[in-house]
């Protein structure tokens, strides 16, 4: 079939043609938006859930309905290793001096450009090309402690929000990397914000570590935050995000075609978009069928194998390696650290650091006391297809030299 007019879209963050399943999510994010345009408390959100399932791509819907709904956004991914204050820095100049050139919130938004000033000298941000040509406001925002200057720049910010009768909504990708200090900062100033109730809003994305990592940081932080899950998407849902997008062509999807995509695809949305793109692909004509998806399927697993899987593979050492392959050879996760170190013939303890680094990468967390689970939807397979049960260790060939040591 034409592959000009293939609908789907599978890539990072790449918006699908038919955002199914998330209904619910949508609708939460909504009445919250307009409630905090109203005077009224909502509860910010981080959504959690494994790679590839949706978040960046509801992340981006929910700035969307922000903006419709009259908040200002600032959208931010968190990289490994990067300050939260030089990432949020540009963003919130943007957003005072849209203010500022409001009649009603231009003195208000004049007070937090100062304070915003005041923060950027205390943190000595390097601020390039978008300085601000104010005088800093002593004493407020200056101390050089995050978890005190945060909350009060955030209340300076939501103030002049306030007086435009607008609202500012924050929104962080890959929450896990937000360094601890960081994160504890920012839980203290969407509190602040909210005790005194101010139109300020916070949605995040995360691996499902961030629930405890937010717990963690501040005791608190469950009262803050809702945190819903975003997962495989159930049969109904898995086929509308197939079906729907190829009939808005014009063309057909067999029955039988369909349900062998969901129980290849496990329902999950990234799988879903691969599966689809190939099968559209692969069809001399419609309906699209099962013969189709046989094909499509070797296809699309090749192409995860060789870019979702393996890029994130790639940033493991040679003994981070080992570990998540043995993992794989225990079948389907969760699993025990134990088990893994007996696979691997080693002692739990002398295993800790590999683990604990393996999860600070984002490649697994911890569901509960002593199990372990891949952050990566079927990458046990992955790794049990390419490396065929064996352990790195067993290989003739050596690996190329790593960035990072064992």
């Amino acid at each position: 079939m034409d592959p000009v007019r293939n609908p789907f879209a599978p890539g990072a963050g790449s918006q699908p043609p038919e955002l199914a399943g998330r209904d619910q999510i949508i609708a939460d994010a909504t009445i919250a938006l307009q409630r905090a345009i109203r005077g009224r408390h909502s509860r910010s959100q981080i959504l959690l859930g494994l790679r590839g399932v949706g978040k960046t791509v509801l992340l981006n819907r929910i700035e969307e309905l922000a903006e419709a709904n009259n908040h200002l956004t600032s959208l931010i991914e968190a990289p490994e290793g990067q300050k939260l204050y030089d990432l949020l820095y540009p963003r919130l100049v943007q957003v005072l001096r849209k203010l500022s050139v409001l009649e009603k919130s231009k003195a208000t938004a004049h007070n937090a450009l100062r304070v915003l000033r005041s923060f950027a000298s205390a943190f000595k941000i390097q601020i390039g090309d978008v300085s601000i040509a104010v005088d800093p406001e002593q004493g407020v925002a200056d101390s050089g402690n995050l978890e005190y200057d945060l909350p009060e720049l955030f209340v300076s910010i939501g103030e002049a929000a306030k007086s435009a009768g607008r609202g500012w909504t924050l929104l962080i990708d890959e929450v896990q990397y937000l360094r601890e200090a960081d994160l504890s900062a920012l839980i203290v100033a969407i509190h602040h914000c909210n005790q005194k109730n101010l139109p300020v809003l916070f949605f995040g994305a995360g691996l499902p570590q961030v629930a405890s990592l937010t717990g963690d940081a501040k005791s608190y932080a469950e009262r803050l935050f809702s945190y819903p899950s975003v997962g495989a998407l159930d049969a109904p849902a898995a086929a509308a995000a197939i079906r729907n997008p190829i009939e808005e062509e014009g063309e057909a999807i067999a029955d039988d075609a369909l349900a062998q995509i969901i129980a290849e695809t496990h329902g999950y949305p990234y799988f879903l978009q691969e599966w689809g793109y190939q099968s559209w692909e692969v069809a001399d004509k419609s309906p699209i069928n099962v013969t189709d998806v046989n094909v499509a399927s070797v296809k699309a697993i090749k192409r995860l194998d060789d870019g979702f899987f393996k890029v994130r593979f790639d940033r493991l050492t040679r003994k981070e390696r080992d570990y998540v392959i043995a993992m794989a050879r225990l079948g389907d996760g969760p699993y025990r650290s134990s088990d893994v170190a007996e696979v691997m013939g080693e002692k739990v303890q002398s295993l800790g650091p590999v683990r604990a680094s393996i999860i600070r990468k984002g490649m697994i967390y911890s569901p509960s006391h002593g199990d372990i689970a891949f952050t990566v939807p079927l990458f046990e397979d992955y790794l049990n297809r390419v490396f065929n049960n064996r352990l790195m260790k067993e290989f003739d060939d050596p690996l190329p030299p790593l960035d990072d040591a064992e």
